[in-house]
């Protein structure tokens, strides 16, 4: 037993380190993908975002979960953003509110560093903290957010449990994520090896399934759970992957630049993800609002 504990241990650690690694060196690359270093898919809203611009539909991602935050715009409130890459939702969100003040934590010195550059006369700030323990005081924000972050810790129930504590009382967490529709152990040959690529060129330790999801938050205190499928809104943006895969690459070898290992991990990540996209009846994105 205590062998099987050790092994579990370790293979979070090293997915922590691949993941530190991996942001270190790659997050200059989502560049190519946003010029607002939004790091996370896009949200398509029939005749107000444009399917063949894909910052429209990333920025649009951003805007839905402002909206489902319900946060006050005449009063001061405050946000954390959990796994916050280069802060493109906090700046989104800290530009639509002048009263909200945000914190994003990242376990990435570069992130950290290019990121508060970025939020430069914003009333925010990126720190280096892990979200599973981040020494945050017990309720200290109004609302949380975890776009596409969770998923490297495996959704596990420690990352729920840290957002509820330093959630306020009837504080709001929004997530948006992909998730299994069924347990990994009965997803199709095909499937398995897109979850599994995924996984491994993303250092993501797996992903949970929707309804696993559900019962954590729910018993880690969370209530009023509402689950949107987002997976045919989030579609259209995802087919960019391949193009910006393409578009990528070929700008490198223009430029006579080799490809980091970091960057090539990237790449395929993005691939089978579109991959495991195209596995419906296994995969989906979700976004979820709940209330402490």
């Amino acid at each position: 037993m205590k062998s099987t504990a050790l092994n579990i241990t370790t293979k979070t650690e090293m997915n922590r380190i691949e993941m530190i690694d991996f942001y270190n060196e790659a997050t200059e690359d989502y560049k190519f993908w946003s010029k607002d270093y939004n790091m996370h898919f896009g949200y398509f809203v029939p005749f107000k975002t444009n399917p063949l611009k894909r910052d429209s539909m990333l920025n649009e991602m951003n805007h839905q979960i402002l909206k489902k935050l319900e946060l006050p715009k005449k009063e001061k409130t405050s946000l954390v953003d959990l796994g916050c890459g280069m802060g493109g939702s906090m700046r989104y969100m800290l530009k639509k509110n002048k009263r909200l003040t945000a914190f994003g934590v990242t376990l990435s010195e570069f992130q950290v560093q290019q990121g508060n550059m970025l939020l430069k006369g914003l009333n925010g700030a990126i720190l280096k903290k892990n979200y599973n323990q981040t020494s945050f005081e017990t309720e200290t924000f109004d609302a949380a957010i975890a776009v596409e972050s969770l998923c490297h810790s495996g959704h596990s129930k420690n990352s729920i449990a840290e957002a509820f504590r330093i959630l306020k009382p009837n504080g709001t967490l929004v997530i948006a994520d992909a998730f299994l529709k069924k347990d990994s152990k009965d997803l199709c040959h095909g499937g398995k090896y897109a979850y599994r690529k995924l996984c491994n060129h993303w250092s993501l330790e797996k992903l949970e399934t929707i309804e696993n999801m559900v019962a954590h938050l729910k018993a880690a205190g969370f209530n009023d759970v509402k689950v949107e499928d987002a997976s045919f809104r989030v579609a259209p943006s995802v087919l960019h992957v391949p193009f910006a895969i393409l578009g990528f690459a070929f700008k490198k070898l223009v430029n006579s630049k080799q490809l980091k290992r970091e960057s090539l991990h990237n790449l395929k990540g993005s691939f089978y993800a579109l991959l495991s996209g195209l596995h419906m009846k296994s995969f989906g994105y979700y976004i979820i609002s709940c209330t402490k």
